[in-house]
């Protein structure tokens, strides 16, 4: 994925749900600081639209809690192996459904 597409995946869903939400204006939005997000394209976009960047800091999934269920993910589909785009998905949808709440 590149800086274009990520700001396609915005507009096809951030901004249809802030606007359903009514939250346009002063949203904070949180990413953290892959190079699409901090592009300064991106950025750019973001602030045109009126979106608060909430600052993050590099190196730091301890502050999102999501990286660890992100990792689990990872090495439970590594394990099995997929040999093909389809069973790739199977296997994430199997896995991800297996990863008990508490993780």
């Amino acid at each position: 994925m590149n800086g274009a597409m990520y700001r396609e995946i915005l507009s096809e869903n951030l901004l249809p749900s802030a606007r359903a939400l009514k939250m346009m204006h002063g949203c904070v939005f949180q990413h953290d600081n892959d190079p699409k997000h901090t592009a300064r394209a991106t950025k750019e976009w973001l602030r045109k639209k009126h979106f608060k960047v909430l600052e993050w800091p590099s190196q730091s999934p301890d502050l999102n809690p999501i990286e660890n269920l992100w990792r689990e993910l990872k090495v439970c589909v590594a394990q099995r192996q997929p040999q093909n785009i389809t069973a790739l998905e199977e296997i994430c949808m199997e896995e991800w459904a297996k990863i008990p709440a508490t993780v």
